[in-house]
């Protein structure tokens, strides 16, 4: 990861040994054919090397899966590692050392042995082959992006208590959204939102726009990716730095890859687990099995999607997870169809002392979070548990577990314990306000949350409570 941040910066300053691409060996241009069948086996995702002689100044990657049923995921590592991950995308990948396609990395180009990182996300019609070509030149065909620079988290852009609205889940050009980043950003000042993460598909390639895109937006972008594997989707919200999605190969397990996040001090928030939809969405549902306690957020609700049983179900098991929100928009605000949720659809709340990267990033650890299903405009929960409160958790022998709810009027309340409805209520008022004493279980933790609905439907969920003895 050093190396890349190195990449990076060689890129934007022309500091002595970085490698400018201009260095004598190579004229003209050319062309590497790289054929075949994709081999067989458990193995997710396989490499196809080529070697880069001195004075390459660009690297263009073209790709066909030769199938209309086949599905295979694209991208690129040079000898130091990752340079970019376009997924599913049919355009070709162009690097150089001063600009880059979406989703790919600019920099110096290093001599040496580079690969195309093929992954295998459907092959139903075998035997699957590939083909690809590889383009070297000794002139760029991009514009210089004058405009990237490596990623530095902006001053706070408001200080004070409150609770900030933003959406953990969008896309743009960096992966596979339709917005640029500029549009989503003009749609999220629309939303009323305080911040956003573009929580695009394996690659960190829109943290260098970050700088010059946040001079012109009060919106607070938040770093981050969304780690997407063939059996399970997270948000990593705080990272900047690419983590390894291919579970399985040279090593790459997920558990090294939540680590890596807490190793940023990132925040690992698990991404419409329940959404197992086959083709529409490849490895959409969370399938793995790791510690419980290594997950800090679950995605309640993702786009129409509930994740709330999973949810509860990593709760019983030890977890503390937090409720996060995510409206996965990828056509940042021209899409249709019973499928999209337009951003801030659902709105995730964070109750944090300013807006800044490290105050979200507090409020989400110590569990302030609601999430607003239908937008920014929901009724509100605000949930306390008297005593001290260190995080999530109160430690007392008894309570008073209290919730105040604006904008409900008419609607219900619903009190939970420990996955169990202990209570429902009619919101009569607004503001409306409801307390119960509570006392500590013997052993162990009780957890309580509050959510309010309209009939069936949920319009509000509030993160847990949880009470202890001292």
């Amino acid at each position: 990861m050093r190396r890349l941040a190195t990449a990076v910066l060689c890129f934007l300053l022309p500091l002595s040994g970085c490698g400018d691409g201009s260095s004598p060996g190579f004229t003209g241009e050319r062309r590497i054919q790289l054929e075949g069948p994709v081999p067989e086996g458990s193995e997710s995702h396989f490499f196809l090397p080529f070697d880069v002689p001195a004075g390459v100044a660009e690297i263009e990657v073209r790709h066909d899966d030769l199938s209309e049923d086949n599905i295979l995921d694209w991208g690129l590592d040079d000898p130091n590692g990752f340079r970019g991950w376009g997924g599913g995308k049919s355009e070709p990948a162009v690097v150089g050392l001063h600009a880059a396609s979406p989703s790919y990395l600019p920099g110096p180009l290093p001599t040496g042995r580079w690969e195309v990182v093929v992954g295998k996300a459907k092959i139903v019609d075998e035997p699957a082959r590939y083909a690809v070509e590889v383009i070297l030149r000794d002139a760029p065909t991009l514009a210089a992006q004058t405009e990237r620079a490596p990623y530095t988290p902006p001053p706070a852009l408001e200080s004070g208590v409150r609770w900030y609205a933003g959406d953990f889940h969008a896309h743009t050009i960096e992966s596979d959204g339709t917005p640029t980043i500029e549009e989503l950003i003009a749609f999220a000042e629309s939303r009323g939102l305080d911040f956003l993460l573009l929580s695009e598909h394996n690659t960190v390639s829109q943290l260098s726009w970050y700088r010059a895109a946040q001079r012109d937006t009060d919106v607070l972008l938040l770093p981050g990716m969304e780690f997407t594997t063939y059996a399970g989707h997270a948000n990593a919200i705080g990272t900047t730095t690419w983590l390894d999605h291919r579970i399985g190969v040279r090593g790459a397990t997920i558990e090294a890859a939540i680590a890596d996040t807490h190793a940023q001090d990132g925040f690992f928030s698990v991404s419409h687990p329940l959404l197992a939809v086959s083709d529409l969405c490849i490895g959409c549902a969370w399938t793995y099995d790791v510690d419980p306690t290594t997950i800090d957020g679950v995605e309640v609700w993702g786009s129409i999607f509930s994740g709330i049983p999973f949810w509860e179900d990593l709760l019983e098991r030890g977890s503390h997870a937090v409720a996060i929100g995510g409206s996965d928009d990828h056509r940042g605000g021209r899409g249709d169809g019973p499928l999209y949720t337009p951003l801030a659809a659902p709105t995730t709340l964070i109750r944090t002392d300013e807006l800044s990267v490290a105050g979200i990033l507090r409020g989400l650890r110590e569990g302030r979070t609601v999430v607003k299903i239908e937008g920014p405009h929901g009724p509100m929960i605000e949930t306390d548990l008297s005593g001290q409160r260190s995080g999530d958790t109160v430690r007392a022998e008894s309570a008073l577990l209290q919730a105040t709810v604006s904008d409900g009027d008419g609607f219900t309340l619903r009190l939970w314990k420990n996955g169990v409805v202990l209570e429902e209520v009619p919101i009569d008022s607004n503001p409306f306000e409801h307390a119960r004493e509570v006392r500590a279980p013997a052993r162990g933790e009780d957890r309580y949350r509050h959510e309010v609905v309209d009939g069936r439907s949920l319009l509000t969920v509030a993160s847990h409570v949880w009470l202890r003895r001292p």
